[in-house]
């Protein structure tokens, strides 16, 4: 039985408020397409180019699906895939794609595919308009499905569209990776460099982001001077040129310096004040173990002791400033963590001497150390008070991969989370068509 045959042909619907249906009219005023069949309906919804049109539509299988059977006219020609020129039929091959559901029901496309005979190039298949070539699914059904991939994990979009994952994972795959490669970085000035965690069992990839745009550019697995020569490798195929990178802002990473300086020897490195604070907590950190091993009394109080004073609540205050009085040691680790803050949020670089001279005679190791550490990567710490980049983005970036990560409860593969990584980072324009109605002009 076909798809509304039962009363579709004689039920007459009246005029009301301006609208005008009825089987024998047309989809609008002035488009005349034929009655108003099933299939002239799916047709016109479909949005099908001249010579294609829905030959048949009906339910069919257990549970229910929609099949709408698609034919092309007699004697129509197709252009040839290599050269374009209209050819001849050869033959046809029967394939199926998967459409949006129609209501609750799925629904799938079913068509007679052909072959052009070109005289100069052979035999070759169609691409047919409504799906890529190789794809199982319409071009408006892989739409849907980058969609749900921007808000959801893979699984449950699988779970959604009942669909196996891997299959999605390949759309994805096909959309994500031709937008990333056809991304043009002819612009990039300054980058971040950072890493961050793919798996368990300490398995790292290093995230380069640009630091103007904030887009993630490249992801590569590890962490070493690999990496930067693995950047500037792919900054030449996206239309750009080492020499174009002025600014590279990292860690105090020697892996990362050693490729900064070895495949961007012109780029000024950069220490972000972020990673240097870091480093101070750390120092604080270790004064306070060590107190504790000494048998200060610090039960409960790692929290009241870490981060900055005003983020803190008033018990937290309090027991902080008791315990600064109590134990003097722990009152000057703290005084030197809030006095290089402040040293870092000025332009001062005397002042940053200062510091580093004060923390030496500080009598704490971790802070002596820090002060060393600072003294040896001078330039680059300098460089941040001049231009005051940072790695803030690319932290950012770096949370919103980890919440990903933990969302989906880790990817299979290196590659699906590169792919997740530049869907959700990387500013790409995907070229999918619009899940919106087109516009139709109506002549008069």
């Amino acid at each position: 039985m076909t798809f509304f045959e039962s009363g579709a042909r004689s039920t007459r619907l009246t005029r009301n408020k301006g609208l005008i249906a009825g089987p024998c009219k047309s989809l609008a005023r002035g488009n005349r397409i034929g009655p108003m069949t099933p299939e002239v309906l799916f047709t016109a919804a479909l949005q099908l180019e001249a010579g294609w049109k829905v030959r048949e539509c009906r339910f069919e299988g257990e549970p229910r699906q929609l099949l709408l059977k698609l034919d092309f006219e007699a004697g129509k020609r197709f252009g040839c895939p290599q050269c374009g020129k209209l050819c001849l039929t050869h033959d046809t091959s029967t394939k199926r794609w998967k459409h949006l559901n129609f209501f609750q029901y799925e629904c799938l496309l079913e068509a007679r595919v052909p072959r052009s005979d070109c005289p100069e190039h052979g035999v070759q298949s169609v691409a047919v308009p409504w799906a890529r070539e190789g794809s199982g699914f319409t071009l408006l059904f892989e739409a849907l499905v980058m969609l749900l991939c921007r808000e959801m994990p893979m699984a449950a979009v699988a779970d959604t569209l009942e669909e196996h994952d891997t299959r999605l994972w390949r759309v994805a795959a096909h959309y994500v990776e031709a937008a990333h490669a056809n991304n043009s970085w002819a612009q990039v000035r300054r980058v971040s460099v950072d890493e961050t965690s793919a798996r368990r069992g300490h398995r790292y990839v290093t995230n380069v982001l640009d630091a103007e745009a904030h887009d993630l550019l490249l992801m590569v697995e590890g962490r070493s001077a690999q990496a930067l020569e693995a950047f500037a490798q792919a900054l030449v195929a996206h239309g750009g040129k080492a020499q174009q990178i002025e600014l590279i802002s990292m860690d105090m990473s020697p892996a990362y310096q050693s490729g900064a300086s070895r495949f961007f020897p012109q780029a000024e490195i950069v220490f972000d004040r972020f990673h240097l604070m870091q480093m101070a907590g750390q120092a604080l950190d270790e004064v306070r173990k060590e107190l504790a091993r000494q048998g200060a009394d610090l039960k409960g109080s790692l929290w009241a002791l870490r981060g900055n004073e005003w983020t803190r609540s008033e018990e937290q205050r309090q027991q902080r400033s008791a315990l600064c009085n109590r134990y003097p040691k722990l009152g000057r680790a703290i005084g030197l963590r809030d006095m290089l803050q402040d040293v870092l949020a000025d332009e001062d670089e005397e002042a940053l001497r200062w510091w580093c001279k004060r923390a030496k005679l500080s009598r704490l190791e971790p802070f002596r150390e820090l002060a060393c550490s600072i003294q040896k990567h001078w330039c680059g710490v300098v460089a941040f008070l001049k231009t005051r980049l940072t790695n803030g983005a690319i932290e950012a970036v770096n949370g919103l991969l980890q919440l990903a990560k933990r969302l989906a409860r880790g990817f299979r593969s290196l590659r699906y989370f590169r792919i997740m990584a530049y869907l959700k980072a990387a500013g790409l324009h995907l070229n999918l068509p619009s899940l919106k109605p087109a516009l139709v002009t109506h002549s008069k």
